[in-house]
C-alpha cells in the first residue's frame, strides 16, 4: 500500500466517523500501521481544533490583561517564529474550573477558525505542509475524518460566504501540497440530505444541534440568504454539498464515493474492502 494518508468527507451525519473508524480496523487488522484522527482531534497533525493566533503584541496584551495566568500561558503556548498558538482547549481540559471563563473567551475570539479567511488559509495550508514533511518520516498511514474538504467550506462560505472561486481554490492548495503523500480520498454520500441532517440532529445533544444550526444560519451564505432554523440549516447544507461535490469532480488524487444512504454497515464494508484492495 503507497498511500500515507486516507481522508475521509461528506455532511454531517452521513457516516464519516463509522467509516473512518471501519477503514482504521480493517487497515491494522491486515497488520498495517495506521493512526486515526477524527473530527475535534486535539492532537491533529494537519489541522488545528481549539487552537488560537496570537501575534507577539497581542500575546503580550494578553499576560499584562491576566498576569495570574502568565505562567500557564507562556509555558503551554506554542512560539511559532514572532507569534503564538496557544492550544486553548488542552489548557481547559488540563485545569478545568481553575482556567476562567472569561479567559477561555477572550482566547476564543483568536481561535484558528475564527480568523479572516485569508489568515485562516495560510495558517491552515502551513499546517499541512509541515505534516506532509513529517509523513516522509514515518510509515504509519493516517486516516483523517472531514477536515480536507469540510473545514475550508465551514469557514469560507458557511462562515464568511466567500467568493466560490476561492473556496474551491483553498482545497485546491491543500490538494497540492498532499500530492506526494499519495493520498486517498472517500467521499460518504448522502441521497437524502434533510433526513441525514435530522439523523444527525436526533442522535447527537440538543446543544450540537442549536450551535449547528446557530453556525449555519446566523452568518455568512445563510444569512446572506435570510435562512432560519433547521430548514435553513438544511438549505446551506444543499449549497455546501452542491460545492463538495464540484470539488470532488476537480480533484485529481485518487477519490471514491460511497453511497450510505441506507447506512447498510456490511455493504460500506464490501465497499470499503474492495477500495482498500487497489490502493
Amino acid at each position: 500500500m503507497n498511500t500515507k494518508l486516507i481522508i475521509i468527507e461528506g455532511l454531517p451525519g452521513s457516516g464519516k466517523s463509522t467509516i473512518a473508524q471501519l477503514v482504521y480496523e480493517m487497515l491494522t487488522g491486515r497488520g498495517i500501521e495506521a493512526q486515526l484522527f477524527q473530527e475535534g482531534s486535539l492532537e491533529h497533525p494537519a489541522d488545528y481544533d481549539g487552537v488560537s493566533f496570537y501575534r507577539q503584541d497581542e500575546f503580550n496584551q494578553l499576560l499584562s490583561d491576566y498576569k495570574g495566568f502568565k505562567e500557564v500561558l507562556e509555558s503551554r503556548a506554542i512560539k511559532r517564529r514572532n507569534d503564538f498558538l496557544i492550544p486553548y482547549r488542552k489548557i481547559k481540559n488540563e485545569f478545568g474550573s481553575d482556567f476562567p471563563d472569561e479567559l477561555l473567551q477572550e482566547i476564543f475570539t483568536k481561535d484558528i477558525y475564527e480568523l479572516p479567511f485569508d489568515q485562516n488559509v495560510k495558517l491552515i495550508t502551513e499546517r499541512w505542509s509541515s505534516f506532509k514533511k513529517d509523513s516522509f518520516h514515518n510509515n504509519s498511514i493516517h486516516i483523517f475524518e472531514c477536515c480536507f474538504i469540510q473545514n475550508p467550506l465551514t469557514i469560507g462560505t458557511v462562515k464568511y460566504n466567500i467568493q466560490k472561486r476561492e473556496v474551491i481554490n483553498y482545497v485546491l492548495q491543500l490538494e497540492d501540497i498532499i500530492k506526494p503523500l499519495n493520498p486517498l480520498l472517500i467521499y460518504i454520500d448522502q441521497k437524502d440530505i434533510r433526513s441525514t441532517f435530522e439523523k444527525a440532529v436526533n442522535e447527537r445533544p440538543k446543544e450540537w444541534s442549536d450551535g449547528f444550526i446557530e453556525y449555519y444560519t446566523n452568518q455568512g451564505l445563510g444569512k446572506m440568504q435570510g435562512y432560519h432554523g433547521f430548514d435553513g440549516a438544511v438549505q446551506v447544507l444543499q449549497e455546501r454539498k452542491k460545492i463538495e461535490l464540484e470539488i470532488f469532480n476537480l480533484l485529481e488524487i485518487n477519490k471514491r464515493k460511497i453511497d450510505n444512504s441506507q447506512y447498510n454497515i456490511e455493504t460500506c464494508k464490501e465497499e470499503i474492502r474492495k477500495i482498500l484492495v487497489i490502493i
